[in-house]
């Protein structure tokens, strides 16, 4: 299966799902975007990686990892999204210690944050991007014309910035309706402790659906 390599859009906050956020990344040699979901935890992490400017006054754990590193002479050489499941990305970090090659398991969130912080190349292979990539048709628009350019022209970086939204709100709520009730029959002391328990087990996006059943048992 061929690799496709793919760079960094940006981090963007769903309208329609509490707590949820979306890590865009673009096909380098096409016009696709693969967006991820991922919870707030991850989203600051990534983000104070590709903001220079944002330096936390004590070391982040993917900081940390990274001192390790780099103390040790580990090498993050490339990141592979390497399977989808269910909706959920499976990564691969490749990584190297004098001139020997280990493939270590992550969560596609933590290992995108280190192949920012060692500048390493993100790639996933043709079918996951055939299956979950999404096409922009506005920015299709624009690109075809833009050798007209007019006052109008200067507003598509705005349209295409909410038209990615509006496809990040769309990807976000694919299941929505078939996940609404799954917590209907549960008190709200149980979903209190099921949200303990995925913040426990750091998945974000069940608890973003029981915040959301909260939320709705407090209206």
């Amino acid at each position: 299966m061929s690799l496709v390599k793919l760079t960094i859009k940006g981090i963007s906050y769903s309208h329609t799902q509490n707590g949820a956020y979306a890590l865009i990344l673009n096909e380098v040699d096409g016009e696709r975007k693969l967006p991820i979901v991922i919870g707030a935890f991850e989203a600051q992490a990534i983000a104070i990686a590709i903001e220079e400017d944002l330096k936390p006054p004590r070391p982040l754990t993917h900081d940390l990892f990274k001192t390790f590193c780099d103390r040790f002479a580990i090498v993050v050489k490339q990141v592979i999204i390497h399977k989808l499941v269910d909706g959920v990305f499976f990564s691969s970090i490749i990584c190297e210690r004098e001139g020997v090659e280990e493939i270590i398991d992550a969560r596609t969130s933590d290992a995108i944050s280190l192949a920012l912080r060692f500048d390493a190349p993100i790639f996933t292979y043709k079918n996951i991007l055939d299956k979950a990539g999404i096409y922009l048709r506005e920015q299709e628009i624009a690109d075809q014309h833009d050798e007209d350019l007019d006052e109008e022209d200067f507003n598509d970086e705005e349209e295409n910035d909410e038209s990615i939204n509006d496809a990040i709100d769309e990807f976000l709520s694919i299941g929505k309706q078939d996940k609404s009730s799954e917590f209907a029959d549960f008190s709200v002391q149980e979903l209190n402790d099921m949200l303990e328990l995925a913040v426990l087990n750091e998945d974000y996006e069940k608890a973003a659906r029981l915040r959301d059943e909260l939320s709705k048992r407090n209206l």
